[in-house]
């Protein structure tokens, strides 16, 4: 089981991932598609945070946006040149 302080370090390091990720995003650059990436590990690390916690609604809502992060993975990677 994690400690305090490192379940405070995941969900920082998550935050700061969904930050960049938005930002990323909302640039509208060629880096835009990496956004999503970012997103992807903000979504695993909040959703081990949820599990760790046992906050099954924050867990269902990360569930849910590592879906459309893999979503527009796909979209940005795999069906943009």
């Amino acid at each position: 089981m994690l400690n305090n302080k490192n379940l405070s370090m995941l969900r920082w390091i998550g935050t700061i991932m969904g930050v960049i990720g938005a930002i990323l995003v909302a640039s509208n650059t060629e880096f835009s598609k990496y956004g999503f990436l970012a997103f992807l590990v903000s979504a695993i690390l909040w959703a081990t945070v949820a599990q760790i916690i046992k906050d099954r609604a924050l867990l269902s809502l990360q569930i849910t946006f590592m879906c459309v992060d893999l979503f527009g993975i796909y979209r940005w990677f795999y069906l943009t040149t």
